[in-house]
């Protein structure tokens, strides 16, 4: 009798690990260790077929997973022959070379661009009212006192300063001060 109890006992331990090994190939793992005690008991009851089974599962993931490995290092030794290191020309010297009429031809360019040019002797504000009762005669105050130079402007920008002078018959300006750069660019702002 008490060998019929381990023998029941024996069957049941095989029946609970081959049931938990299964569990364990359905979630991927190893069972953590359990899956060679149920092979060891599956072979004490008999399951020699269940070792070969196990074997040849472990020989195909090992073979799957080389496989894969092998993949994975001919895509680098691919990948590492074809990048290269790129080589560009040095233009330094060329850049720092002096191009033969570079400025001219350049400049070339906008020369023929129009531009607007005023002089300004002054300006007012008058009210609709005033501008209506001016006639011939009339005389209209500046801001400007007199004898301060004239204001040059171009496209509606200052440029430069002078004085009224006439020339055969026609105004001009003699122009006294050029703007500065920097007064030029405050003046953009």
């Amino acid at each position: 009798m008490s060998d019929g109890k381990d023998v029941d006992q024996d069957l049941l331990a095989a029946q609970w690990a081959a049931a938990l090994g299964g569990e364990d190939d359905e979630d991927g793992g190893d069972g953590g260790g359990k899956a060679a005690p149920a092979a060891a008991s599956g072979a004490a009851v008999g399951g020699g077929e269940d070792d070969a089974r196990l074997a040849e599962e472990w020989a195909k993931a090992l073979a799957s997973e080389e496989q894969t490995q092998l993949k994975k290092e001919k895509e680098q030794g691919f990948f590492a022959s074809a990048a290269r290191e790129a080589k560009f020309k040095d233009l330094t010297e060329e850049a720092k070379s002096p191009r033969p009429d570079s400025g001219r031809r350049e400049l070339d360019f906008i020369l023929d661009i129009p531009l607007d040019v005023s002089a300004e002797l002054g300006r007012t504000r008058l009210l609709i009212n005033e501008l209506l009762q001016l006639g011939q005669g009339s005389v209209i105050e500046l801001n400007k006192l007199a004898g301060e130079p004239l204001e040059v402007y171009v496209n509606g920008k200052l440029v430069a300063r002078g004085e009224a002078v006439v020339i055969n018959e026609k105004f001009g300006v003699r122009l006294t001060d050029i703007i500065s750069p920097i007064e030029r660019v405050k003046q953009l702002a």
